[in-house]
């Protein structure tokens, strides 16, 4: 294999989080790249990143893609703690594991998690921020339409073919995937049934006073100095026109990019234009 097809090809890291919890990740390009760190969204694993992950690899940035506490190949919490400090404390260890200052790009709860992380004294380890569709005032109505698919199957799927219409009825605008092999990497079987690769028990935390998250991610937002990026779909529900602004009058020099096709999974919808965008801004914040 030649060496531009190894760096395709992710290294399997096991990383420390808050109380030692393992959490794995993997790691693509040159360890001497310019680090990009990616947070997947709830319910999400880190193989949502994988096409731009080895997009960003070939192109000579050291990616890592994370799997969250409770998600994918990551440890499950003995006791169900996935509080957002918890998260931003596994956040900060493994910055301070990969030993160099990290562009992080977080999706929906892992946004939440970088931006929150970075008013943290250890958040000087966060050189750039991404935010692919979240923003400090979300649309409450898109919120609840995400929690309600997280919720909703707890019970599994009978088959694949199921666990693929549900996805479906959820990603309306989304062609529905002739083959299923993709949801392979996020389900697993158990007894007969296909369940969702993630610890149910994240939901039972998720009862903050929406307008208390709200106060603690602008107070972050405010304090932000260094560049950001806020990558928005524009057939999302839960970032309107109206919240990207309004976090734009927050942090005044944030870029934003928006694409068109894309809803609240910008990154998945069109990943082609997600990957170029947050190319161009890791060269420009790396120059």
């Amino acid at each position: 294999m030649s060496k531009a097809n190894k760096l395709l090809e992710p290294a399997l890291l096991r990383l420390r989080g808050s109380g030692g919890i393992e959490l794995v990740a993997d790691q693509f390009g040159p360890a001497d790249g310019p680090l990009v760190v990616f947070l997947h969204g709830g319910g999400q694993t880190r193989h949502s990143w994988k096409q731009t992950g080895a997009k960003l690899g070939a192109a000579g940035m050291r990616v890592v893609t994370l799997d969250a506490r409770g998600h994918g190949d990551s440890a499950w919490s003995d006791a169900a703690d996935y509080r957002r400090d918890t998260m931003v404390a596994d956040l900060l260890l493994v910055l301070e594991q990969l030993g160099a200052p990290a562009v992080v790009v977080g999706a929906s709860m892992g946004g939440i998690t970088g931006l929150l992380a970075t008013a943290e004294p250890a958040g000087t380890a966060i050189s750039a921020l991404v935010l692919v569709d979240i923003v400090t005032r979300p649309e409450q109505a898109g919120v609840a339409r995400v929690m309600d698919f997280l919720g909703k199957h707890h019970n599994g799927f009978d088959s694949l073919e199921q666990a693929a219409d549900a996805v479906a009825e959820y990603l309306p605008h989304r062609p529905r995937p002739k083959n299923t092999d993709g949801l392979l990497r996020n389900l697993r079987r158990r007894d007969g049934r296909w369940y969702w690769h993630w610890d149910p028990d994240m939901l039972s935390q998720r009862v903050e006073d929406p307008s208390e998250l709200t106060e603690q991610l602008e107070a972050a937002a405010r304090k932000l100095t260094i560049p950001v990026l806020l990558v928005r779909g524009m057939q999302s529900d839960v970032v309107s026109p109206e919240g990207a602004a309004a976090f734009q009058e927050l942090v005044p020099h944030a870029q934003l990019v928006e694409i068109g096709g894309a809803a609240h999974t910008a990154a998945g919808d069109d990943n082609d234009s997600f990957t170029d965008a947050v190319a161009e801004f890791v060269l420009q914040t790396s120059e």
